[in-house]
């Protein structure tokens, strides 16, 4: 067998064994996916606008002390480890980026109330840290230092108790980013948001833009704290989904600049909801499943019990016997044994069941 052909066998018992594993638990490799794609999409998008260079970003420079002359020079190196970072994860994900890039997306959150703006930038972007900290959680944290550094193979079968968590730990970065969001319009009163509105003719409905700013705002933050305090349904989360993607379109619209990457740097928040529900598939597959489980352990009820007199006159129940094995004498000499009793052979015990004698004659 020549090199091809070992080759060639190896990849298509690697392909089956991914396609049996896909099909055993295909809700968790839909969660695997789906955020994979998403923080690639969030560091890429984030990337480009270090190379492209980016005004606002002086400001956060200045935060850690850097002039401007030199934070021009490092945003081309930011965006290029950025754009790295995110094709490793869709190339060859491992823990130690992932867990990397969890604490830059809550750095760089952290970044914007520290040089003047509102602390709702930090809650509006629970998505940038939350989804690689997410993922990072779902596969488990290494044991060793191999495990940190190996690249992530398959993925885990969730318990109830599991999903559970996950559940409710991204309806917490959903509520948080359409609470922010929302606080935006009603209390930083972000002027981009009036310039998305415009764009698409909404401002004209009042006569002060600010008001519409305001209503969309009260009805995204309804929307997070409904998502917080009820259940989501599959419905809800794919509408919080079509809204977050429409919202974020609006850059495109407005003619903003790098409208594109604008986009695709919060696909986190697009993200999120679509692994809810599949984390909400696993948690009612494995209710049914324990329920069906638990049914089964019901133990069975003891058979009834036949009363009889002790010799004191009380009342004792005695079990019903089941059927043994009739052991019957060899008859004597010059007899022969009746048929049908030798072949009877499951016949209660007579000295179990009350009021039962052995039949007399036979011998």
């Amino acid at each position: 067998m020549t090199t091809s052909h070992i080759r060639a066998a190896r990849t298509a018992a690697t392909t089956g064994r991914w396609v049996e594993e896909l099909k055993a638990n295909p809700s968790a490799w839909k969660i695997h996916w789906i955020l994979r794609v998403a923080i690639a999409a969030e560091f890429i998008g984030h990337g480009a606008f270090g190379i492209m260079g980016k005004e606002a970003w002086l400001n956060y420079y200045a935060v850690m002390g850097i002039p401007p002359s030199a934070a021009w020079v490092l945003m081309p190196m930011t965006g290029v480890v950025d754009i790295t970072l995110g094709l490793l994860v869709l190339v060859r994900p491992t823990r130690a980026p992932l867990a990397y890039m969890a604490f830059w997306g809550l750095f760089t959150a952290l970044l914007r109330p520290l040089s003047g703006e509102s602390w709702w930038e930090v809650v509006e972007r629970s998505y940038n840290f939350g989804i690689p900290l997410a993922l990072l959680l779902f596969h488990g944290l290494g044991t060793s230092r191999r495990e940190w550094t190996e690249r992530i193979r398959g993925v885990p079968r969730l318990t109830r108790k599991r999903a559970r968590r996950f559940a409710r730990a991204f309806r917490l970065i959903i509520g948080a980013f359409l609470i922010g969001h929302g606080a935006y319009g009603i209390f930083a009163d972000k002027p981009i948001l009036t310039q998305h509105y415009r764009s698409i003719g909404l401002t004209s409905l009042a006569d002060d833009p600010q008001v519409v700013s305001q209503a969309v705002g009260w009805f995204e933050i309804a929307l997070g704290v409904f998502v917080l305090v009820a259940a989501p349904t599959t419905g809800l989360l794919l509408f919080i989904c079509a809204w977050k993607i429409s919202t974020e379109m609006l850059y495109v619209t407005s003619g903003a600049y790098g409208a594109g990457f604008e986009v695709i740097e919060r696909a986190g928040s697009y993200a999120a909801p679509l692994a809810l529900i599949c984390f909400l598939t696993i948690l009612a597959r494995e209710t049914r499943a324990e329920s069906r489980r638990a049914v089964l352990r019901v133990p069975r009820r003891n058979p009834p019990a036949a009363s009889r007199r002790s010799s004191h006159g009380n009342e004792v129940a005695t079990p019903i016997p089941t059927h043994r094995t009739l052991r019957v004498p060899p008859p004597p000499l010059g007899r022969t044994f009746p048929t049908s009793l030798a072949t009877h052979r499951t016949a209660p015990d007579a000295s179990v069941v009350p009021g039962y004698a052995r039949p007399t004659g036979l011998y």
